[in-house]
C-alpha cells in the first residue's frame, strides 16, 4: 500500500473549512470560510447560492458578495430526480468531478458517492441511530411537523482503501453550520465544498 504522502495533490487543496447557511426569501446562501487555527471562521473562500423552485438543481459559488466572478458550480444532469448525477464545474465550465445520492442505500442511512480524478469515494451518515430517528420523526403525526435541528455527520472514505477522504460535522444550533475536514489531498476543494453544500441543500431530496 502506498504512503499517503505520495498521493498526488489536487489543484486546490483546503484541509479544513466551515460552511454556514444563510436563508433568504428566494435563495439559500452558504458562506464557505477557511477554518482558523482556533476553529473560528477565517477568510471567505466562496459564497454559494441555491435558487429555489428550479426544475434542475444548480448551485453557483462566487468569490464574494458582489457575485461578479463565479469560481465554480455544480448542476444536476436530470430534472427533479432524487437519484440525479451532479457534475462539478470550474469557472470555465470544465468538469472537475461529481456526486450522486445512492437512493436505495439512503432509505435507512443517507449514502452518497463522490467521484474525482483517480478517486472514488463513498460517504455515509455516521450514526445509524440518528438516521433512523430522523426518518421516524418525519412520519409521526403532528410531531413530525415540528422542526428539530438533528445533528448528523457524514464520513467519506476511499472506496478502494477505506481511508478517510472527507468528514462533514454539523454544529449544534438553529442555523445550519458545518465543519468540513479533508485529510486526503487528492480531493479538490471545489468538489469538497460542492459536496458539503449538497449535504445540506439536497439532503431531504
Amino acid at each position: 500500500m502506498s504512503d499517503p504522502d505520495d498521493r498526488p495533490q489536487a489543484a486546490m487543496v483546503v484541509p479544513q473549512f466551515l460552511v454556514h447557511q444563510r436563508i433568504t426569501l428566494m435563495v439559500n446562501r452558504y458562506e464557505i470560510r477557511a477554518a482558523a487555527p482556533d476553529g473560528s471562521e477565517g477568510q471567505l473562500l466562496a459564497l454559494a447560492e441555491q435558487r429555489r423552485m428550479k426544475l434542475r438543481e444548480e448551485v453557483d459559488f462566487y468569490a464574494d458578495e458582489s457575485k461578479t466572478r463565479r469560481l465554480f458550480s455544480f448542476r444536476a444532469r436530470q430534472r427533479l430526480d432524487v437519484r440525479a448525477d451532479h457534475d462539478v464545474f470550474d469557472e470555465n465550465g470544465v468538469v472537475l468531478g461529481g456526486f450522486r445520492k445512492e437512493f436505495a442505500a439512503s432509505l435507512l442511512r443517507s449514502t452518497w458517492r463522490l467521484s474525482a480524478p483517480g478517486l472514488e469515494v463513498v460517504g455515509r451518515e455516521r450514526s445509524a441511530f440518528v438516521a433512523i430517528l430522523r426518518r421516524i420523526w418525519d412520519v409521526l403525526p403532528y410531531v413530525g411537523d415540528v422542526w428539530v435541528p438533528f445533528v448528523f455527520h457524514f464520513d467519506f472514505a476511499d472506496a478502494a482503501t477505506g481511508r478517510p477522504v472527507m468528514v462533514s460535522e454539523r454544529r449544534w444550533g438553529v442555523r445550519d453550520r458545518y465543519t468540513v475536514t479533508v485529510p486526503d489531498p487528492r480531493l479538490d476543494f471545489r468538489i469538497a465544498a460542492s459536496m458539503a453544500v449538497a449535504l445540506d441543500a439536497l439532503q431531504s431530496r
